[in-house]
């Protein structure tokens, strides 16, 4: 080689003349000529330095010519069983361990003590899988993304993620944040280069395509919880696909609201469908009190009229009833039924007009003033006076009225 020829310094340390002094380890070279000829220092003298070297460190004892390869043997076999002790790893309750054999993935360990084989063969990773991570989509938090242990205030609003178009063809803008955490540790660290972005595009693409099934108005109003079920659903059903390891615990949404632009007008435009909707509660609720109200007045109407008709035809019924009785037993006796007629007929007319019944044959009589104005008289406190034997037939009707009022 032209540094050996040219007499320049050697590769081993010493200067590259004919008199070099020294070896790599400090000794001069035997014979004077391994570094004059060009060639590299004794491979044997390198290795009895070694042997030197590694006497010193050995007890008393086994330093000695006879006991060297012993010694070596014994410190071989120490260095190998520290070397196999050191592949017994740890892995915490909230972690998965995460094996690799020669940088490949070989397989995933529970928490507690674990063995893999030493460095270089394998080399474990213990990932923490109960972590609760966050990302959040059309705005970046002024805390830490990751961290979930207060709720960040929204700082900056990113336009281009969070402008949607809505299944009505309307525009809203909607933040929210995706809260994840690792499942398969052994999926998660090999099948996605960067799981942050992976999970951030998916819920990011299923909130897209939610709001392009719904109106703008549900989506403001009742249907964000549906909503945020729904993108849950659909990124972790994206997820599996690429098999992330990943699993989504929650989707919430933090701002849903109509471009900044024109919010004022909507809001106008909510405050009058408010209007509306309480307009036509008021008028629902005088329906429902007018209407059951003239319901009842109008079946109670109906049930009145309905009694009045049993009734009238009940009544007609029995005096038809009555009035064929009557008929029958004045065709069975005329004389006794026309008689007893008579009789009831005279017996309700004194009953109900005041009379004075008196002899037409006394005389000098005064005439009676009836001062009670026309109001029936009180009955009597005592049966009235026997009249005149032949002034009234007994069968047949008197051959003069009786006299109401004055008589002589």
């Amino acid at each position: 080689m032209p540094w050996n020829n040219s007499g320049g310094p050697s590769p081993w340390g010493s200067p590259g003349g004919g008199n070099r002094p020294q070896g790599p380890w400090g000794v001069p070279p035997p014979g004077g000529g391994s570094g004059g000829n060009g060639r590299g220092p004794n491979i044997d003298d390198a290795i009895r330095q070694a042997q030197d070297a590694v006497r010193r460190w050995l007890p008393r004892g086994m330093g000695s010519t006879g006991n060297g390869g012993k010694g070596l043997a014994i410190l071989a076999v120490l260095a190998v069983a520290a070397w196999g002790a050191s592949g017994f790893y740890r892995v915490q309750p909230d972690e998965q361990g995460v094996v690799m054999r020669f940088g490949a993935f070989n397989r995933t360990t529970p928490p507690g003590l674990n063995y893999r084989i030493p460095w270089p063969v394998e080399s474990v990773t213990t990932p923490r899988v109960t972590r609760i991570n966050r990302v959040d989509v059309g705005f970046r938090s002024a805390v830490d993304s990751g961290a979930i242990s207060q709720r960040p205030t929204p700082s900056r609003d990113v336009l281009e993620e969070s402008m949607m178009l809505t299944g009505d063809e309307n525009i809203i803008d909607i933040d929210f944040a995706v809260f994840w955490r690792i499942r398969d540790a052994g999926e998660y660290l090999f099948n996605t280069r960067n799981p942050d972005v992976t999970v951030k595009s998916a819920a990011e693409s299923m909130m897209r395509e939610v709001i392009g099934r719904t109106p703008i108005q549900p989506a403001l109003t009742e249907a964000r919880a549906q909503i945020e079920q729904q993108v849950r659903l659909g990124t972790q059903a994206i997820l599996d696909q690429y098999r992330a390891g990943v699993e989504i615990t929650q989707v919430q949404l933090q701002k849903v609201d109509p471009p900044g632009a024109v919010i004022e007008a909507f809001r106008d435009v909510q405050r009058a469908n408010a209007d509306r909707e309480r307009a036509r509660n008021e008028a629902e609720s005088y329906r429902n009190d007018i209407i059951p109200r003239a319901r009842g007045e109008a079946a109670r109407m109906v049930q009145e009229a309905q009694g009045q008709k049993d009734s009238q035809i009940a009544r007609a019924r029995g005096e038809a009833a009555r009035f064929i009785s009557v008929l029958s037993s004045y065709q069975a006796a005329k004389d006794v039924t026309m008689r007893r007629i008579y009789l009831e007929t005279l017996e309700e007319i004194f009953r109900r007009n005041p009379k004075i019944i008196v002899d037409n044959r006394l005389q000098g009589l005064v005439p009676l003033l009836n001062l009670d104005g026309g109001r029936p008289a009180a009955p009597a406190a005592r049966p009235a006076p026997p009249a005149v034997a032949g002034s009234v037939p007994s069968m047949a009707p008197p051959p003069r009225a009786p006299q109401t009022g004055a008589a002589r």
